[in-house]
Parts: structure tokens; sequence; C-alpha cells
């Protein structure tokens, strides 16, 4: 995550470099595989199958009761401000010494890594564990105020302050001096969670749904749980493609998604032994040449697409970067939430320097994953991209109008693995 920590939790997946990839065979397999996608798709897929969240078979209601029952919010309400409250504990009273502390452990990893498995198996998780909305809910209790109550969202914010606060999280991880300190998570924190209940406080509830970062991160993935609700309000089982579908444009959307893109590329990168050097060597200093780093790798991954998207609405195919950003996440941290997560539990348990098991893959299986990973997510996001053209676009443009968007995929796809092979 970040070069200059000396925890494990510094690299998100290890030594990426030296791993058993053949570029050859890694590049010609990523594009024959998007290529034949786009051209099974411009072939066979000439109309729009996507329908949202007017899709869906519905779950029996004994399973709808229990998953809206007053009992379960309760429940999960309670634990998420547990978790919470465990959190700071250990940063306050903690040990300094990350690799006796749980809690960067537990922000970085569990939390942060884990919220995107979370979020595709059980859908916006998040939204039911957020202590901040707790807060919320008993200071508006105690002072006899509706927590909806406040003033209207201005129409143009949307979800712009969680592509703030989603960057302002990935530069402490990526680009702090120290981003496992106790100092730094409690100042992250405590800052973050003021600023998010005051917001509430103006606004009302409603502010967590967009402006609240992880609840955006969350709620992004969970578009690609096959668990959703349909527009009746019925909890369904669903084909992901429909949720991904029902990903609404808002203002700050492309942005949400590019700095989810953007900074997971940039931690690619980090580890490369140039990049070291550079850091190392820069008359700016470590810090402000990887801000600039970090910055450089959002702002180029936004630019790309919006030079891609072309006369299209910015957000039209902005939900087709998700299944693309989920595989970048899963490349570049499925070996760190398997080793380091067992370790915080363990931390957290009372163990004392306690050893990561060993990764359940070889680097031979490790490079294919990540592969595997990469290809997978920018051939949904192809899919994704081509339903949504078929519907907005004219039939005689609905395969020759996104042929931009391909080759952003293209040139999305030979980044990604460049990373894992440089």
């Amino acid at each position: 995550m970040t070069l200059r920590s000396p925890a494990p939790l510094a690299h998100g997946i290890g030594s990426r470099h030296d791993l058993p990839l053949s570029p050859f065979y890694a590049y010609a397999g990523a594009f024959a595989a998007l290529f034949v996608s786009f051209l099974a798709l411009g072939l066979l897929w000439s109309a729009s199958r996507f329908r949202g969240n007017r899709s869906g078979l519905a779950l029996p209601r004994p399973v709808q009761r229990l998953a809206d029952a007053r009992s379960t919010r309760t429940a999960l309400r309670v634990l998420g401000l547990g978790a919470a409250v465990l959190v700071l504990a250990a940063l306050l009273l903690g040990p300094d010494d990350p690799e006796r502390n749980p809690a960067p452990g537990a922000v970085h990893v569990l939390f942060w890594v884990g919220l995107v498995p979370a979020s595709l198996l059980c859908g916006p998780l998040w939204r039911l564990l957020n202590p901040l909305r707790t807060l919320h809910a008993a200071g508006c209790r105690a002072l006899g105020r509706d927590p909806d109550a406040g003033r209207p969202l201005p129409s143009r914010l949307g979800m712009w302050p969680a592509a703030l606060g989603l960057f302002a999280y990935t530069w402490l991880e990526l680009a702090s001096p120290d981003p496992a300190s106790r100092t730094a998570l409690l100042a992250f924190l405590l800052t973050y969670a003021t600023v998010q209940l005051a917001a509430a406080a103006r606004f009302g509830v409603r502010w967590f749904d967009e402006g609240d970062a992880f609840e955006a991160y969350s709620t992004l993935f969970a578009r690609l749980s096959p668990f959703g609700r349909r527009d009746d309000g019925r909890l369904v089982l669903r084909n992901p493609f429909h949720g991904l579908d029902a990903t609404p444009p808002a203002p700050g959307l492309v942005a949400t998604v590019c700095v989810m893109l953007g900074s997971t590329a940039y931690d690619g990168y980090a580890d490369a032994p140039s990049w070291i050097t550079r850091l190392q060597t820069s008359s700016l200093g470590p810090t402000a040449t990887a801000t600039l780093g970090l910055l450089g790798a959002v702002t180029l991954v936004a630019a790309l697409y919006a030079l891609c998207a072309g006369r299209a609405p910015r957000a039209a195919f902005a939900h087709a970067l998700v299944p693309i950003a989920l595989g970048y996440l899963v490349a570049h941290y499925f070996t760190l939430y398997v080793t380091e997560g067992p370790r915080t539990l363990a931390l957290a348990s009372g163990a004392d320097h306690p050893l990561p098991p060993e990764p359940p893959l070889g680097p031979g299986g490790l490079a294919a994953l990540q592969v595997l990973a990469i290809v997978t997510g920018h051939v949904l996001g192809v899919v994704a991209a081509h339903d949504r053209a078929v519907r907005l676009l004219p039939p005689e443009r609905s395969v020759t109008g996104q042929l931009p968007l391909f080759a952003l995929m293209i040139a999305y796809t030979l980044g990604g693995l460049g990373l894992l092979i440089a």
C-alpha cells in the first residue's frame, strides 16, 4: 500500500515483479478475449437486455422478513458501532508498533479490502453497518429531531463528496508518510467522522447515500451482487448485470470510479523499482512525489475515459468501469487479504507477533489469478458498455460508436497487465 511502512501492510500482493508471467501470452490472450467478446456482442446482441431494478426472482417472504426485521437492522448497527469502538480503542490505547496493533490491519485490510467481497456477497452492507449513521440517528433522537430533516442536497453535488473522500483515504493509504501509524489513522478517522456527521446534520440522513465515500464504494460493488432490490422493494436474486445497469448516472460517478481505478493502478506501479528510486531521490520529497503520482494516475484514468466517451453523457458508461475496478482490486489485493486478514484477527485476539499464513496460491497460481481477474473485469465491462450502447445509440452506430470505448478497454487492460509484468 505504501512503500515507507515497514509493516506487511506496506504492499498489496508482495513481490509482483518476479511473477512467472509471459508478456506475449498475457497480452495476446487478453487482446483475444476482448476482441472476440466485442465481435460476438456486435453480431449477436442487437437490443438491450438488462432491465436494472425491474428484474429479479423474488426470494421467499420469510427471507425478506428476516432481512428487513428491525432486530436484524439493530444487530447490524450494534455490530458496526462495536467494531468502530474497538478500532478506536486500539488506536488510542494500543502500541505504536503496527506489528502488534490490530487497528491498521482492521482499517486497511479487513475493512477497506474486505468491504469488496462483503458487498459482492451481501449487497450494500455498509449502509447497515455504518457507525456514522448510528451516531447520527442517536443524536437526532436525543435532540428530538427527525433524521430525514435537513436542507435539500444540491443537485450538482451527487457523488463528488464520495470521490473526494475516497481520494483522501487512498492518499492516506498510498502516499502519506506513515499510513499504519496510530496518529495518522486516528486523525483521518476523526476528521472524516466529523465532516460526515456535520454534513448529515445539515442535509439529513440522505447525505450518507452518496456523500459517504465508503457507502458509495460499497454500493457500487454491491451493484454486482446476485442479491438486490426490485423497484417494488422485493429482495430478489438477479443477474448481476441488471444491478450494474441500475447504477444511477449521478454527478461525480465518473470521478468516484476513476479514483477507484487510478488509486489501484498507482498502488501497482508504486512497487516498481524505478518508482521507488524516484521517491527516494526526488527533490520534492517522497510524500509530495507520491501524492503527485497518485493524482497523476487518477487524472490519466479520467482523461482516457473522457476522451473515449466522446459525445455521450459522461456518466452514461461509467457503470462499465465498476467490474474493471473489481478486477484490479482482486489482482492487487487477494494475497494481502488472505494473509494479513487472519494475522489481524490473531492480533485482535491477543496473539503476540503472529505470523501471517502462507498464501494459498503459489507464484504460478497467483499470476494466473491476476491475469484472469483483470481480463474478466474488462470483458464484463465490454458487455455492460455494449448493452448500454445499443440502448442509447442509433442502430447504425450501435457498434461503430463503441469503438472508442473498446479502445479504452484495451488501453486499461494493457496498462493493468503491464503493472503486473513490469
